[in-house]
């Protein structure tokens, strides 16, 4: 009778520790499942995510060119590089075959007595346009000179403003080679072809230093 006893007991603690498990595994899926509510797998199939997109998977759609057509768009591309090549090597050609010309101009000399001035080079510089010149007097008797005196005008006869920078105001005589500029403002020399410029000595204003036809450079 003590067996039997005991035997029951030990199956009701087994029935009971079953059930305690079942009990605690069913609580435990019924929380992962409340806990993983709204979560969904990734769809990683690719087609199904180019249809989510807008993107459908079938192949591009290509045209076969005709071979005419092909040679007909390089010839047309070739040919408008050509002459677009050939108007700039001919721009170009203009404005070196200018350049010479100008250069080969100078140095352009004015001489009266004993003095000399020379216009060796013109150019633009900023807003100015400037005239790099040279002055000498082999005379024996020193020469003096006022630059408000220097008188510069263009193809029409209109003077304009200029100013002298670096020239003596008193020439030595038998003197070496004084070197300075003479600007003149770029924004008076719209469609201005060539310069005319004079020079007197002060206060006498016996000689005249004068020169004709100094180009304007583009």
């Amino acid at each position: 009778m003590k067996l039997n006893s005991t035997v029951a007991l030990t199956l009701v603690l087994l029935t009971l520790m079953v059930g305690a498990g079942v009990v605690s595994a069913i609580w435990g899926i019924a929380l992962g499942r409340e806990a993983l509510k709204g979560v969904t797998q990734p769809d990683t199939r690719p087609a199904n995510n180019l249809a989510k997109r807008g993107i459908t998977s079938r192949r591009d759609e290509f045209t076969i060119l005709r071979e005419e057509d092909i040679i007909a768009s390089v010839k047309s591309r070739i040919n408008g590089i050509s002459k677009g090549n050939k108007a700039n090597t001919a721009s170009n050609a203009k404005k070196v075959a200018n350049a010479d010309a100008n250069k080969s101009m100078f140095p352009m000399v004015a001489q009266s007595e004993n003095v000399v001035l020379e216009v060796n080079a013109v150019q633009r510089q900023g807003d100015s346009l400037v005239m790099q010149v040279n002055m000498r007097n082999s005379g024996d008797k020193p020469i003096r000179f006022l630059y408000t005196f220097l008188s510069v005008t263009d193809d029409n006869g209109q003077e304009l403003s200029a100013s002298a920078d670096g020239l003596p105001s008193e020439l030595p005589s038998s003197s070496d080679t004084f070197s300075g500029t003479i600007s003149v403002p770029i924004s008076l020399l719209e469609g201005v072809e060539t310069l005319s410029l004079t020079l007197t000595d002060y206060p006498d204003q016996n000689l005249e230093l004068s020169l004709n036809g100094i180009p304007v450079p583009r």
